[in-house]
């Protein structure tokens, strides 16, 4: 499983949730070997926490989502206009049990 985190204005957060949704979840549900993904958002004060994970089928897959540095979060054109705060590098977990 591999998890990011960012921060967003609040006012921003319904705007950076489209965005998200034609940039990012497109490109993770599209790639091969993706097993699914989780995009969630939590508001908190005057900022939006959006948290990303995702499922993956191999360490392969993820290189091919994410590049030859797997740790290194992927960004896209227009994240700058958005994130306010963010992680650079992404957690892996190895999943042993889910239904």
């Amino acid at each position: 499983m591999r998890m990011w985190r960012g921060w967003t204005r609040a006012e921003d957060a319904a705007a950076y949730e489209r965005y998200l949704l034609a940039t990012g979840y497109v490109g993770y549900a599209s790639t091969k070997g993706n097993r699914g993904v989780c995009f969630t958002r939590r508001d908190v004060g005057e900022r939006s926490e959006f948290l990303l994970t995702s499922l993956w089928e191999s360490w392969e897959a993820i290189t091919a989502f994410a590049g030859e540095d797997p740790s290194r979060a992927v960004f896209y054109e227009e994240d700058d206009r958005f994130l306010v705060e963010r992680e650079l590098m992404v957690t892996h977990h190895e999943v042993f049990a889910a239904t």
